[in-house]
C-alpha cells in the first residue's frame, strides 16, 4: 500500500551537521516531484555515467525544474 517516487541525480553535495544540501540534493528532489507514483525519473547526468551498463531507458522529454536553471531531459527505466 506504499507507493514510492524516486528523483536521482549526481554532483557534488554540502554535508552540514547532520544535514546533506547544495544543487545535487535540490535537483534530486525536483526531479522526484515530477515522478509518478511508484516511478523513477533519472537526469541526463545519471544516464551519461551509466552508459554501457545495459540499463534501458525511456526519454520522457525536457522539464523545468523548479529553482533550477534550464530545461532538464529525464529518462525512466524501461520495465
Amino acid at each position: 500500500g506504499l507507493s514510492l517516487r524516486i528523483g536521482i541525480h549526481t554532483g557534488e553535495v554540502i554535508l552540514r551537521t547532520g544535514d546533506v544540501t547544495g544543487i545535487a540534493v535540490h535537483t534530486s528532489a525536483r526531479v522526484q516531484a515530477l515522478a509518478d507514483p511508484d516511478e523513477i525519473l533519472v537526469t541526463r547526468t545519471v544516464v551519461d555515467l551509466i552508459a554501457g551498463s545495459g540499463i534501458d531507458l525511456d526519454d520522457r522529454g525536457e522539464h523545468e525544474l523548479k529553482g533550477i536553471p534550464g530545461s532538464w531531459r529525464l529518462y525512466a527505466p524501461k520495465p
